[in-house]
């Protein structure tokens, strides 16, 4: 039996980060993952731990690193998170270095907004993947649990029929989304959170704007967008399940429904997934 495989880490690291500038104060929050592959096979196969580093120096590590270097751009900070590990442990070939954000805007207050008090921006969460090797560096940013909907301007017709199906053609439904993309870098950008902001905004543009006659299109659609805004990204992966808003039947009630009122559903919903490339 052999070892084929192996990377172990840290994952879940929460920092949260306040930066004061007089009485203004700005805030960042990332849940941080480190994970390292390289000379470790010993560990796993002779229980040698010598050249193991421990998951709670890479912890310290993140700390660390968070009060002398994390800033406005949280690939930048991923970037030197990889480096230093490969910079100080021989025995690391890989280290990959995973980001979320929580996101935070100001409270209103008085009609302005307040200089150190926070209200959760929404759900979803930009995220970043850095891979270091000593030959390579793989930068990976994008968007999760973005959850966006449109009342019109979508249909599904003209599918696949068998004995199997029900489902009614419409020229007329909601479309609903929990979006997740993920865009991978060739080159440095002036700016990565500028970068994801002209990204984003023409994916949204695309989904709000264009019919869609199936969620396929509008992905296909969406990620033809993004690689138009931003050249120095080389594809985009999107995955969009399809939130079903299922229609009421008032008819027991000796009511129509003209596309009015619905019930949003979960589960079971469609996985539309796709990546799209130059």
């Amino acid at each position: 039996m052999k070892l084929i495989q192996h990377q172990y880490g840290k994952a879940h690291v929460r920092v949260l980060k306040v930066t004061r500038s007089g009485r203004q104060h700005s805030l960042k929050e990332l849940d941080v993952s480190v994970g390292l592959s390289g000379g470790f096979d010993a560990s796993y196969t002779k229980a040698d731990n010598r050249l193991v580093v421990a998951t709670d120096s890479m912890k310290n590590t993140v700390n660390v690193f968070a009060k002398e270097k994390l800033g406005a751009e949280n690939e930048e900070f991923g970037l030197a998170l990889g480096r230093h590990f490969l910079k100080t442990y021989p025995q690391v070939k890989r280290v990959e270095v995973g980001l979320s954000e929580r996101c935070w805007s100001r409270i209103q207050a008085g009609g302005k907004p307040h200089a150190h008090s926070f209200t959760e921006k929404g759900a979803a969460k930009p995220f970043a993947t850095i891979v270091c090797t000593r030959k390579e560096t793989r930068i990976e940013s994008g968007i999760e649990d973005l959850l966006i909907l449109k009342t019109t301007g979508s249909g599904f017709e003209k599918f696949l029929r068998d004995e199997f199906t029900t489902l009614p053609e419409t020229s007329d439904r909601i479309c609903a989304t929990k979006l997740k993309a993920t865009w991978t870098y060739t080159k440095r950008p002036k700016s990565y959170s500028a970068t994801s902001g002209k990204i984003l905004a023409a994916m949204l543009a695309v989904f709000a704007k264009n019919y869609s006659p199936s969620l396929q299109a509008t992905l296909f659609q969406m990620g033809v967008a993004a690689l138009k805004a931003a050249p120095e990204i080389a594809k985009v992966h999107l995955a969009m399940p399809n939130k079903h808003c299922l229609l009421v039947n008032l008819a027991p009630f000796g009511l129509e429904n003209k596309n009015e009122l619905f019930v949003p559903t979960d589960e079971p919903h469609g996985q539309i997934e796709g990546t799209i490339s130059r």
